[in-house]
C-alpha cells in the first residue's frame, strides 16, 4: 500500500489533474514482436491477439503491477488531490488517459459487458470485486474461458475500469469536469514505439479536456478531441 500526504500550504490550489501513468501488463518477447512486423491497423483493431500469443506472457505478477499502476495508482493520486481540486472556484478538471482497448465491444463476456455499460450499479467496491475476479481467473488459467479480453487483458480491463471510475467521479463531483480520453496510437515505450502519432499529437485530447469551459461535458469518453460512446 502506498500512502500520500499532500501539504496544502506548499501546493496551493490545483485546477487540473491529468492521470497518464500506465504500463502494458504483459511480459513481451521484443525480438519476436519486431519479427511480426505488425502494422498499426492490425494492432489497434485487436486482430493481432492470436498472433501475439507466442510473444506475450500474461503473468500474475505483471498483471498485478498493471492494475496497481493503471487503476489503483490513478485512484490513490486522485483521492489524495481531491481536497485541493475542490478549492478551485471554477471547478477543477480531471483527465484520465484511457485507451482504444477500453471499448466494451472488446469484452467477450456478454454479462459483464452489459454491467460495465450501466454506470448506476458501480462504485469503487464493485470495481475492486471485478478486478479480484480477473486476477483469480488469471491465476487459474481461466481468462479465455471466463470471457476476458484476448488482447492485452490486464491493460484492457484496467482501462475499462478507468472509464468507470471517471464516470463515478463525474457523478460524485458535478462541479468538476471529469473525462477520459484515448490519445491515439502514440509512439511511446508502452507500445514498443509501434505507434503512428507523435507525443505532441497525442497530447491534443488531454490538453483540450484540461481547458474545458465550466459548462463543458463531464463523465464522457473522447477519442482524441471527439466525444464518442464506448459504453
Amino acid at each position: 500500500m502506498h500512502l500520500f500526504y499532500v501539504n496544502e500550504d506548499e501546493l496551493g490550489n490545483i485546477y487540473v489533474q491529468v492521470n497518464n501513468a500506465a504500463v502494458v501488463g504483459v511480459a513481451a518477447d521484443e525480438e519476436g514482436l519486431k519479427a511480426l512486423n505488425l502494422d498499426a491497423e492490425t494492432w489497434t483493431s485487436g486482430r493481432a491477439a492470436t498472433l501475439l500469443k507466442d510473444v506475450f506472457q500474461n503473468t500474475y505478477e505483471v498483471a498485478r503491477d498493471c492494475l496497481d499502476t493503471n487503476y489503483y495508482g490513478c485512484k490513490r493520486v486522485t483521492e489524495a488531490l481531491l481536497p485541493l481540486l475542490k478549492l478551485s472556484k471554477f471547478g477543477a478538471r480531471i483527465v484520465n488517459v484511457s485507451s482504444l482497448a477500453s471499448e466494451l465491444k472488446r469484452m467477450p463476456n456478454e454479462e459483464l459487458r452489459k454491467d460495465l455499460s450501466n454506470i448506476d450499479i458501480w462504485d469503487e467496491a464493485r470495481i475492486e470485486a471485478v478486478l479480484n475476479t480477473f486476477m483469480d481467473d488469471l491465476k487459474n488459467g481461466r481468462l479465455e474461458e471466463a470471457g476476458w479480453p484476448a488482447m492485452l487483458p490486464a491493460y484492457s480491463v484496467s482501462k475499462m475500469v478507468i472509464n468507470l471510475y471517471t464516470r463515478i467521479l463525474a457523478r460524485r463531483h458535478p462541479e468538476m469536469r471529469v473525462n477520459c480520453v484515448r490519445p491515439g496510437f502514440v509512439r511511446t515505450d508502452i507500445n514498443w514505439n509501434l505507434g503512428t502519432l507523435t507525443p505532441e499529437q497525442g497530447a491534443r485530447g488531454p490538453v483540450m479536456l484540461s481547458l474545458l469551459p465550466q459548462d463543458g461535458p463531464t463523465g464522457c469518453y473522447f477519442d482524441q478531441t471527439e466525444m464518442v460512446n464506448v459504453w
